[in-house]
């Protein structure tokens, strides 16, 4: 059965569940991405469909989504490097790969990269909302515990805009200084698991990461260096101490 057959097969999905994302859809074969779309909607999602890796990313900058599924095989970028740009540019945006191949390589540079899921072609479409939802109630859980804006010592910090301020002076962060941040008020006073941060925002936990989150770590404490009360302390072994008084 081809893949198209298997999502058209599974169109009477209920319409009782509500909208819950906006999904990025990037998909070069033209016939597969009508359908997934047409069933992606039916399930209620709002769904933009791009033909190739440089469209979506250019959607991806200028509108906001929730969960992106992106086809391995796609020509003007694939869905590899578009994942690595999407890590770029929003650390905390989940992934899904697609593939016609089921070759154990694509399956690890994926997961390293930082997705959330792979799906090999040809697959059940409902099993392919099911890990959407189980994607999106864990995203969700997450942002609990995040807020519109940290009061850090005499700093305010947007997370959403990345700006950084301290009295009339305001800082743009970038997508990375945001996101270890906001990782560390959600710890305040608690301990950052450096393992679990380096997964989370640069997909994988490797000796070059690990160097690249310290230099992060650097600018951040040059960046409220005006507070003396606020400290980030390196805890062997484990990841930081974010103290604020």
């Amino acid at each position: 059965m081809s893949c198209m057959q298997v999502v058209v097969s599974h169109l009477n999905l209920t319409l009782a569940m509500k909208p819950k994302a906006k999904i990025l859809l990037a998909e070069d074969e033209l016939n597969f991405g009508t359908v997934l779309e047409s069933y992606l909607k039916l399930a209620q999602f709002e769904v933009i469909w791009c033909k190739h890796g440089k469209e979506a990313f250019s959607k991806l900058k200028k509108e906001h989504f929730d969960l992106c599924i992106l086809d391995i095989m796609m020509p003007e970028m694939d869905g590899l490097t578009l994942a690595k740009e999407i890590k770029q540019f929003r650390a905390d945006l989940p992934f899904i790969f697609l593939t016609a191949k089921s070759m154990k390589e694509d399956v690890l540079k994926g997961f390293k990269i930082g997705a959330e899921d792979y799906l090999t072609k040809p697959f059940d479409s409902e099993i392919l909302i099911e890990k959407i939802k189980v994607i999106l109630r864990k995203v969700g859980k997450n942002q609990l515990k995040t807020k519109a804006e940290y009061k850090i010592g005499k700093y305010k910090f947007n997370p959403s805009n990345r700006i950084l301020k301290l009295g009339k002076e305001e800082r743009r962060l970038s997508p990375k200084e945001a996101a270890l941040l906001e990782e560390l008020c959600i710890c305040e006073n608690g301990i950052l698991s450096r393992s679990k941060t380096l997964q989370k925002i640069w997909g994988e936990d490797s000796y070059f990461t690990a160097r690249s989150m310290d230099v992060y770590i650097a600018k951040l404490r040059k960046y409220l260096a005006e507070d003396e009360q606020i400290e980030i302390l390196n805890i062997h072994g484990n990841g930081f101490e974010f103290k604020t008084s």
